[in-house]
């Protein structure tokens, strides 16, 4: 199976190696990495890996055997040595698009680390860089979703002459703005999410606070999409297992300490890629203010792209984002001007 050893950390007096998950879809010069967001794994952006590649069959060979799963006490032990890929400088091989998505540290088959500082954004970040050194991309748009887009642009603050472009889907600024609108659904659905204990049950609450009402209740079939999704979701969540405490928890900090200053802001702008914020308007965990108010001090290289969806408006509305992204390809691509860029009409799709 493909790893990257990204970082090394303290556990009593030995060093660990903290090892990213990863995987290749499609071929071609065209490089993009999607960065997940909190308890996600990189299969999480199966709509978005078949739209811009038309594939969903790993470039890099398919799965061999998965060793057991660890142990929150486990998590920090050495592992038995990845079969790593060689890293090879880019080549053109055609007008294709080859993706890389990954599972971040502390989720899937990558590495657990023990302690919650041992994650920021700004740490996974480097984790993508050092993944993008292995797989030998000079550049690539980096597409990020929720914790994910507050990585990418961490990462576009740190390597701005890494990136093509830059997609921030349900993002906010981090620390206060995670905190979702509270009412009385939100309150029933962190306290159902704290108790969850089983596939059965996390796969519930996911369903509320990705989607909304409306889309769960559409008739597909012989019966709703809540219920084939309940399916899939208790389906992925046993065979992945559930994220370990330390995992969640380490992931949570991230988001709560994450901020992006003026002064990243600032490099971002001056480094001259596009940028694209993709948000659902009816997002309960990431309001769409905050996304739009980020949006606006990315001016003059970010546009807006305000879709009908929740928080995976990813999966909710899968042929706009693509859309999205696509769009933001072309017109690196084409080295459209950023004001041209940002001054096109805002999505507002129904």
């Amino acid at each position: 199976m493909p790893y990257c050893e990204v970082d090394r950390y303290q556990a009593g007096d030995k060093w660990e190696g903290v090892r990213l998950f990863y995987r290749r879809y499609g071929r071609g010069a065209t490089k993009v990495l999607l960065v997940i967001g909190l308890a996600g794994t990189h299969d999480s952006w199966g709509p978005q890996i078949r739209g811009l590649t038309g594939s969903m069959e790993p470039a890099d060979g398919g799965d061999e055997p998965e060793p057991a799963a660890r142990t929150d006490e486990e998590a920090g032990a050495p592992a038995d040595a990845p079969a790593t890929a060689t890293a090879t400088e880019e080549e053109d091989v055609g007008e294709g698009i080859e993706v890389c998505c990954f599972d971040n540290r502390g989720v899937g088959r990558s590495t657990i680390p023990p302690h919650k500082s041992y994650y920021s954004t700004s740490i996974m970040a480097r984790d993508a860089l050092a993944l993008m050194d292995h797989l030998g991309w000079k550049k690539a748009h980096v597409f990020g979703h929720s914790m994910g887009a507050m990585i990418s642009c961490k990462l576009a603050a740190l390597a701005p002459h890494r990136l093509s472009s830059l997609a921030l889907l349900n993002v906010t600024g981090g620390g206060m703005e995670c905190f979702p609108k509270v009412d009385a659904q939100m309150l029933s659905l962190a306290f159902r999410f704290l108790r969850a204990r089983t596939p059965e049950q996390r796969a519930l609450v996911d369903l509320e606070t990705h989607y909304t009402k409306e889309y769960l209740d559409e008739e597909v079939e012989s019966c709703t999409r809540r219920a084939i999704l309940y399916k899939e979701y208790v389906k992925g969540i046993s065979s992945s297992g559930m994220q370990s405490n330390c995992g969640f928890e380490g992931q949570i900090n991230a988001c709560w300490t994450h901020k992006v200053t003026t002064k990243e802001l600032d490099t971002i702008r001056a480094a001259g890629f596009l940028v694209s914020v993709i948000h659902g308007r009816h997002d309960i965990i990431a309001q769409v203010c905050h996304a739009r108010r980020l949006a606006q001090r990315l001016l003059p290289v970010a546009r807006m792209v305000d879709l009908h969806g929740a928080h995976l408006v990813s999966h909710e509305r899968p042929q706009e984002v693509n859309n999205a992204l696509m769009d933001l390809i072309k017109a690196t691509k084409s080295a459209t001007a950023p004001h041209e860029w940002s001054s096109q009409p805002e999505n507002t799709s129904a």
